[in-house]
């Protein structure tokens, strides 16, 4: 495997370096297609890179998600660059590396040869990926801190290669052991709807102006900025705002100036719709939406777990008296109405199809865990389950839970570096 790397450079504070790695598609034949995998090195510029401070590797949330891109140290980043080198990796598909999107995978062939090659991007591949790069860069076992869908990574880092790792944190990101989709999907759906109450009853003009709007929608025609027709269903994707700790309250904000008088009317806000664009569109991240459910596939199909469930959920239904807003559920619908997934749309039918995907975990080496690992997991988490959560905490050897209803999802966001270092001291004993 080839590791190139760029010379260090400054900024704002931070001293970086690009690094990128020639692996395998398919981790199980080393022989096979080649894909470039990009990470980028962050450390304190304050910090002499002389001290050669030990590695942290910090997974993503996702799936579809690169790595982040800080402007200046601060959060959670500064309180690791402290004692580490971060790698910020763009895991498979993403950022800077070999992409994958409408345009890049229309290289591929048709739709089945598509997804089978989007098969090979799920936690195991990416587990796969950072180890040749741990082989590379770090020689020994290094640290890992995993939030949302890279805590689902860290589970399957410490099932493939705990030999690799010397500690793992985990915020936000512990997914089941076992079972279908279907049971994430039934225990979320409650969460997301205790949350619009929780919403509703802050603000309680807001269940008017979101009734209003989904009306709105049922009978006019209006164009999100990239030109196709705002649904009502679409728009209640604006839900994702209620997964947040201070970023819920940007809900409120969005909505409070969303209609403004015309000559035919009232009508929705070009800069209400701006924003609403901002927040259903995949254009950005069109992985997430096409693998989100096969995070969950364990064996048998996924079939749109999440849409199944939400026959069971009729007050989520777009129709309903007063609809509520969803959260991170992905629906077939999506790959009709949004441009940039369109493209998509038989790829994400063929791999939710798909049946004998590989175990993503090791129960038994879970069972056996030596490595020390302390996560934090957030009672009220919209995205992932409380009660799933503890579930596999407990079947986990030597797992410290930090459970806590002081954040939601994105807790980093709000306190990142009072988390961070709470987490680090646990797995120490410090």
């Amino acid at each position: 495997m080839a590791l190139s790397s760029s010379a260090s450079y400054e900024l704002r504070g931070m001293r970086l370096r690009d690094h990128r790695i020639q692996v395998p598609l398919d981790p199980a034949a080393p022989g096979g297609e080649q894909i470039t995998v990009f990470a980028r090195e962050i450390a304190d510029a304050a910090i002499p890179a002389s001290a050669e401070l030990p590695w942290l590797l910090y997974l993503q949330g996702g799936p579809g998600g690169r790595g982040i891109r800080p402007l200046a140290l601060g959060g959670w980043l500064k309180e690791a660059t402290a004692s580490f080198r971060v790698l910020m990796l763009d895991q498979r598909g993403t950022g800077l590396s070999t992409p994958a999107s409408r345009q890049s995978l229309a290289l591929r062939g048709d739709a089945a040869a598509q997804a089978e090659y989007l098969s090979r991007f799920r936690a195991d591949a990416i587990v796969a990926d950072a180890e040749a790069l741990r082989r590379e860069l770090a020689g020994g076992p290094w640290s890992i801190y995993g939030q949302s869908f890279g805590g689902f990574c860290a589970l399957t880092y410490l099932s493939q290669a705990p030999e690799g790792l010397r500690e793992v944190l985990v915020t936000g990101g512990l997914a089941p052991l076992s079972g279908s989709a279907d049971r994430v999907y039934r225990g979320t759906f409650g969460r997301v709807r205790a949350r619009n109450a929780e919403y509703f009853g802050w603000y309680p003009q807001d269940r008017a102006i979101v009734t209003r709007i989904i009306e709105h929608l049922r009978g006019v025609d209006e164009r999100l900025p990239t030109g196709e027709r705002l649904t009502p269903e679409r728009f209640q994707m604006v839900g994702n705002f209620l997964g947040g700790n201070t970023r819920v309250d940007g809900l409120h904000y969005l909505l409070e100036d969303a209609f403004e008088p015309t000559p035919a009317g009232e009508r929705l806000s070009d800069a209400f719709l701006e924003q609403v664009a901002g927040q259903v569109s995949r254009a950005a991240n069109p992985l997430y939406a096409v693998l989100h459910e096969s995070i969950y596939a364990q064996d048998g199909a996924t079939a749109w777990s999440a849409w199944r469930m939400l026959a069971e959920n009729p007050d989520f239904a777009p129709d309903a008296p007063e609809p509520l807003l969803t959260g991170e559920m992905v629906y077939p619908w999506y790959f009709d109405q949004d441009p940039a997934l369109r493209p998509l749309k038989e790829v994400a039918e063929l791999l939710a199809a798909r049946t004998g995907w590989p175990a993503l975990y090791d129960v038994g080496r879970l069972a056996r865990n030596t490595v020390p690992v302390a996560a934090a997991v957030y009672s009220d988490d919209i995205y992932v389950d409380r009660d799933l959560s503890l579930e596999t905490a407990a079947a986990v050897a030597g797992l410290q839970v930090w459970e806590t209803d002081e954040f939601h999802h994105d807790g980093i966001t709000d306190d990142g570096e009072a988390i961070f270092a709470r987490l680090l001291s646990m797995v120490r004993g410090t």
